[in-house]
C-alpha cells in the first residue's frame, strides 16, 4: 500500500482480542507505529469490558479463544445497539470457507489469516473505518 493512500490513523482506537500474547504484541506494535491507540484483550469477556470503556473504532478478534470465542464475541458486539456499528475483523490461523462463512453470519466485516502482515491490518482498517 502506497504511503499517500494510507488513511490518517492518528488516534484511531483499535482493539485486538487474542489469547496469544505474541499476536497481541505484534498487532499492537505495528498499529502503534502508525499512530493508532491500541487496546488488547485476552478473550471475549475481557474484550467486552474494554469495548464499553474505550469504544474502539475497529476490533480485530481471534476465532479460537477460551471462555468466549471470536464468533460469540462478534455476535455480542453486533447485537448491542451501541456497538453494532464497530467493524469486526476475524483473525484465524485456519483459512477455511466454513470459518469465513460463519464469521459473516455473526456479522464480521472481514477475515484475516494469521500470521497477518502490516499491510493486511492497515488495509482492513482503510476498508472499514471512514477517516
Amino acid at each position: 500500500m502506497a504511503e499517500e493512500n494510507r488513511p490518517d490513523l492518528d488516534g484511531l482506537k483499535v482493539l485486538v482480542i487474542d489469547d496469544s500474547k505474541t499476536i497481541r504484541k505484534t498487532a499492537e506494535t505495528l498499529l502503534s507505529r502508525e499512530g493508532c491507540k491500541v487496546f488488547t484483550a485476552v478473550d471475549g469477556f475481557d474484550a467486552l469490558a474494554k469495548i464499553a470503556d474505550h469504544q474502539p473504532d475497529i476490533v480485530f478478534v481471534d476465532i479460537m479463544m477460551p471462555r468466549l470465542d471470536g464468533y460469540q464475541t462478534c455476535a455480542l458486539i453486533k447485537h448491542n445497539k451501541v456497538f453494532r456499528s464497530i467493524p469486526v475483523i476475524m483473525l484465524s490461523s485456519k483459512d477455511g470457507l466454513f470459518d469465513r462463512a460463519r464469521g459473516r453470519i455473526v456479522g464480521s466485516q472481514q477475515y484475516l489469516t494469521k500470521p497477518f502482515t502490516k499491510d493486511e491490518l492497515l488495509g482492513a482498517i482503510a476498508s472499514h473505518v471512514s477517516s
